[in-house]
């Protein structure tokens, strides 16, 4: 199974579906990681301006992803409406260089001006060719996200995703609500909560494609 996960800003995929991400390498996928970009204007006074892409590589890595395979663009913060086609683009040439099996990308609902055109413009991209899921920010949406895809987790992936949330020092010092362990664990058990077990991350299903693969018999 090869897993794109698209991030519109670094640290967002790691937010929204870093225990996921755990899960699908402990069971034997392969995660491409590409975040868009590095925010370098919203870093905080203090920190190198490419504070963010140093500490993604390094959540990626807490996380258990083959630092080849994260890629990192610089598409300018709060502007992806601008280039738009570019980013289209870009998408494409790493559909067309990891042929995924499946896709992570912002929810269809978030109100987010980067994360909007990254959603538009992966399903374009991706439509035909592969499984696409939207992982949401409840914040970012005036309506409930329709989650109907849920992965189970167990401990073992809250604590690596808290672990690699924490690689965010940059973003952490913005005092965020959402970059805490109480939030992800809190957001966990709730979405959890409505599979029956204990912990869980939710997803919208945009497009679901199940292929038929033939076996060589020989």
């Amino acid at each position: 199974m090869r897993v794109l996960v698209i991030s519109a800003h670094t640290d967002d995929a790691i937010l929204t579906t870093g225990g996921t991400i755990s899960k699908i390498l402990e069971d034997g996928g392969e995660i491409f990681y590409v975040g868009l970009s590095i925010a370098e204007q919203s870093v905080p006074e203090g920190f190198p301006k490419d504070a963010v892409e140093k500490e993604c590589r390094l959540s990626a890595k807490v996380l258990g992803i083959d630092p080849k395979k994260v890629y990192i663009e610089r598409f300018p913060v709060r502007r992806f409406p601008e280039h738009r086609q570019k980013i289209l683009d870009t998408i494409i040439d790493f559909r067309d260089t990891i042929k995924p099996d499946m896709a992570f990308i912002p929810a269809t609902a978030d109100m987010h001006q980067d994360h909007e055109v990254v959603n538009r413009e992966s399903i374009r991209a991706l439509s035909r060719y592969c499984s696409i899921y939207g992982y949401d920010f409840p914040w970012n949406s005036l309506s409930e996200v329709k989650l109907n895809l849920f992965y189970q987790l167990e401990e073992r992936h809250i604590r690596k995703k808290v672990k690699a949330m924490n690689c965010f020092k940059s973003q952490i010092v913005k005092k965020t609500g959402y970059l805490t362990e109480e939030y992800v664990r809190s957001l966990a058990i709730e979405r959890g909560n409505r599979i029956g077990t204990r912990y869980a991350e939710g997803f919208e299903v945009i497009r679901d494609i199940r292929r038929k693969f033939n076996e060589e018999v020989s």
